[in-house]
């Protein structure tokens, strides 16, 4: 896993950011791998969300995965919890790249590239 975040962090620093109007400083980063009980109270308390999500990044470089969640969205897409703990951790990473996902067509970007970047990394 940490060989797949460092690769994953090398691409998304070198993928272009959205955010053209700002200069993108990186944070260190720190991914936490967290249970369902602990995502939603970070999601009510942040984001005023209540229940669990997959994954909360934080501008200060904080990566907050939900292993549960992947683990049920691994069930229901067939893919393995690491794949999806993976694809979160790039999610993640792009978010602190600038990208967002609060918007249809942001959304649609957002997934391009976390795909691009995720199976880049797993070659």
């Amino acid at each position: 896993m940490q060989s797949f975040a460092e690769r994953a962090l090398s691409l998304t620093r070198k993928t272009p950011s959205p955010a053209k109007s700002r200069a993108m400083v990186w944070p260190d980063v720190h991914v936490m791998l967290i249970s369902d009980r602990r995502m939603s109270e970070l999601h009510e308390r942040f984001l005023k969300i209540k229940g669990p999500t997959d994954v909360i990044t934080f501008q200060h470089g904080e990566i907050f995965i939900s292993v549960e969640t992947a683990r049920r969205q691994a069930r229901a897409f067939g893919t393995s919890l690491r794949g999806e703990i993976e694809l979160y951790l790039v999610h993640g990473l792009l978010h602190l790249r600038g990208f967002d996902d609060t918007t249809a067509s942001s959304a649609r970007v957002m997934k391009k590239q976390q795909g691009r970047i995720a199976r880049a990394v797993s070659k």
